[in-house]
């Protein structure tokens, strides 16, 4: 299986969980072989050049209506320190689905995300959080990732199973040494950023994720697709 993850903070308890789950050698070589930023992903799931993994929502919104997306997503409720708009102008490349998000809470701005933004914020960076106004508009989660797949979904559902039923994920110290020492973010702000992030979707969240669908149709923001990004690009992507 050809499994894609976002190469984030915000998926370590799934590499921590990953690596005590019962898998074979080689299959806990492939869930973690492609790793990349979240628009990566998205087209990376699109031209099926990988079978599942977590990619933006907004790239999720076709498997979400094929019924391809399982209940696991990256999801915070309210401020989540690692998606933010700060002054002064231009889009992540690294996320469709923040970028979306800057544009249907009417806001401009410089888009940050990932371990970029929360070392921005740790830091002492001045910036709006995203989440936060989403929570603040809406009264609900949002749903910045989501777990989908072109293949493999019933072997799937079953470690999506085992890994969202927990609330709370301990993590090594030694794995958050070395996710400080790579991203260079102290390893107890890392262990607070995570107690924002939780991946097991109920109610609230997928109420919260058709809403932004909703916004998404009554602005014209369309998701990526197959076919702009193959005009996107020359010799592929």
């Amino acid at each position: 299986m050809r499994f894609g993850k976002i190469e984030y903070l915000n998926l370590l308890p799934f590499d921590t969980f990953i690596k005590a789950y019962p898998l074979s050698a080689s299959s806990k070589k492939f869930i973690t072989l492609k790793k990349s930023y979240p628009s990566r992903l998205n087209h990376d799931f699109l031209f099926r050049r990988i079978d599942a993994g977590f990619i933006s929502s907004i790239a999720g919104m076709y498997a979400d209506s094929r019924h391809k997306a399982l209940p696991c997503g990256i999801i915070s409720k309210g401020a989540v320190w690692s998606v933010l708009a700060k002054s002064g102008s231009g889009l992540d490349y690294q996320s469709a689905t923040s970028n979306a998000l800057l544009r249907v809470l009417e806001l401009k701005g410089e888009v940050l995300i990932g371990d970029r933004a929360l070392k921005f914020k740790a830091d002492g960076g001045k910036a709006l959080d995203l989440g936060e106004l989403w929570w603040h508009k809406h009264k609900l989660p949002f749903v910045f990732g989501r777990l989908c797949y072109n293949k493999y979904g019933k072997y799937l559902e079953q470690i999506t199973k085992a890994f969202t039923k927990h609330h709370r994920y301990k993590i090594p110290h030694y794995i958050l040494h070395r996710a400080a020492r790579d991203t260079q973010i102290q390893s107890n702000y890392i262990r607070e950023y995570l107690k924002r992030i939780f991946y097991s979707m109920g109610t609230k969240e997928h109420i919260a994720l058709h809403r932004f669908y909703r916004e998404l149709r009554l602005r014209r923001i369309k998701p990526p697709q197959r076919f702009e990004a193959l005009r996107g690009c020359k010799g592929g992507i």
